[in-house]
């Protein structure tokens, strides 16, 4: 016997509609890349939506076709994210951040017809464009007025696109497992895969997010997403924030300390995501001008390990709230927060950050669990180490065009590459990826936990650890330091700060200082280039 309830897709272009008919006035406020700040509501970015839908069905685009972006954090952006996917077709991220080459190979494995791009970008997609064969048009996101001359063939400019077209179309009328959204990983190895997200498990995905125990995002929320919607959907706050009907406030491409700090406090932003060294910057700009927050309650700080000295920083000084969160491309990308539980919030603070500075524990709708490599699962002691395996609706199933061969185990739990331990109170702490564990005579350091103690230090920027070959240990972590500028300092001097703070066996053979550590296309420490930086290096004692 089957319930007897209404059948109704799960269609994002449901949130939208949701956000005009009941939050038709809240503002989507952006700092333009043209330079002035705009300002629009959820009203008037459905009704531009639905014109961006006409002019992509006048031009041939339909369910299925993938449609790319190109572009910064704006409410024109979000016009063409609901555009495409209201209509059925694949909305398509790039990361402006891939080498060229990349793009290249994610263009053409995508088959994208159209691309819709920033100012900022079209040198880039001149340079590029002869090589994606596929590529119908681009259309430049700005108006007549500051349209470029530009070499790109077929090249539109939006808002006279825009302009001309009905705000009345109809979206939906589509199966909700119908593809939505397309984004690649960030192809640490080999070539990047893309990761095909539904209608259903973006609509899923929003809910999980609105959960309180995640965003608990309301309409009196102002909500920041530094966090780019070319990086998994911008953690999904692209559709939360209309769902709740929160106001967004759109960065642009300015997100440098003081740009950040002027729209956190002239917006009255109450809440913020972006990865860490985001909010270094931040933290570093309103120090030196002796700043403080006045309407930021909370921030959510993920894309890699929160180190301790950030977390303090924060609460400390000004009195916000740091939550940290994990999860990935493939996990669309929510996988886990770390909000305290009733029992560990009543502890001291100082007690309660051992649980502050690990990722936290899942929401309804994600699994997670530890296996070994022989796929038995591992105990929740919160000290045995296991690969971290995670399921649910909102996890990739297969890469797109079937990249990667099967990628879940017999239990159907994804292998998320991490090496991680889950303790009684049910917190899981990424100890590595499973790629940069270091293993030294047969037990593994945890790179990322060194890390995070090693950037604590006030002269360091940045801080990296990776394993150089020993002729006894196999491998011996080697500490490679960026420091702030001006600032100089011996070895030993960093391997003091250490003392006391980590294992002895896993403290650092030696110190390196580099003028700087290369960030990947998501923001992370890029380990691969650090490594082949140092492939060379020998220990001074091995």
């Amino acid at each position: 016997m089957q319930g007897l309830m209404q059948d109704w897709p799960l269609t994002v272009d449901k949130i939208l509609d949701h956000a005009k008919n009941w939050h038709p006035h809240r503002e989507v406020v952006t700092r333009s890349v043209e330079g002035p700040i705009v300002r629009t509501t959820y009203g008037e970015i459905h009704d531009r939506a639905k014109q961006v839908s006409n002019a992509l069905k006048g031009w041939g685009i339909g369910v299925g076709d993938r449609v790319a972006t190109l572009a910064w954090n704006t409410g024109r952006h979000m016009e063409v994210w609901y555009g495409v996917m209201g209509i059925g077709a694949v909305c398509h991220t790039l990361n402006p951040r891939l080498f060229p080459e990349q793009l290249i190979y994610i263009i053409n494995h995508a088959e994208d017809k159209i691309i819709f791009t920033d100012l900022t970008f079209v040198p880039l997609l001149e340079a590029i464009l002869a090589h994606c064969p596929t590529v119908e048009r681009v259309v430049v996101m700005t108006d007549e007025w500051t349209m470029p001359a530009t070499k790109l063939p077929n090249a539109e400019c939006y808002e006279q696109v825009v302009g001309e077209q009905s705000t009345q179309c109809d979206w939906g009328n589509f199966d909700e497992n119908t593809a939505a959204g397309l984004c690649y990983t960030s192809g640490t190895t080999g070539n990047p895969k893309g990761v095909l997200y539904s209608h259903r498990s973006n609509f899923l995905h929003t809910l999980i997010t609105m959960q309180a125990t995640i965003m608990a995002a309301t309409p009196a929320d102002v909500i920041l997403p530094v966090v780019p919607m070319f990086h998994a959907n911008a953690w999904g706050i692209a559709f939360s924030g209309p769902a709740a009907g929160s106001k967004l406030v759109m960065p642009g491409s300015q997100m440098d300390g003081a740009s950040i700090y002027e729209l956190l406090e002239t917006e009255r932003v109450t809440f913020s995501a972006a990865v860490p060294t985001v909010w270094q910057g931040l933290l570093g700009y309103m120090r030196e001008n002796n700043l403080k927050l006045s309407t930021v309650k909370k921030v959510l700080i993920g894309g890699s390990a929160v180190p301790e000295s950030l977390i303090r920083a924060f609460h400390d000084e000004f009195g916000v709230e740091v939550f940290q969160g994990w999860g990935m491309t493939e996990t669309s990308p929510v996988g886990t927060l770390s909000r305290l539980t009733p029992e560990l919030a009543a502890l001291p603070y100082d007690e309660g950050m051992k649980w502050r500075v690990k990722q936290g524990m899942p929401p309804l709708g994600v699994e997670l669990t530890l296996k070994n490599y022989a796929g038995q699962e591992m105990p929740h002691d919160g000290t045995t180490y296991g690969r971290l395996m995670v399921k649910g609706p909102t996890i990739a199933g297969a890469y797109f065009k079937g990249e990667g061969g099967e990628i879940l185990d017999n239990d159907g739990f994804f292998d998320t590459g991490d090496v991680a331990t889950i303790d009684t109170y049910g917190f899981m702490q990424i100890t590595d990826r499973a790629k940069d564990v270091i293993k030294s005579g047969g037990e593994w350091i945890s790179s990322i936990d060194i890390e995070n103690i090693a950037v604590g230090h006030p002269k360091v920027e940045l801080a990296a650890v990776i394993g150089v070959p020993h002729p006894k240990w196999d491998e011996r972590p080697l500490l490679v330091l960026k420091l702030k500028p001006g600032q100089s300092g011996e070895p030993q001097e960093f391997l003091d700060f250490l003392q006391g703070k980590i294992a002895k066996w896993w403290m650092p053979d030696a110190v390196a200082f580099v003028d700087d550590i290369p960030l990947g296309a998501t923001g992370k420490i890029d380990k691969k280039v650090v490594r082949e930086q140092f492939k060379d290096y020998r220990l001074p004692a091995a």
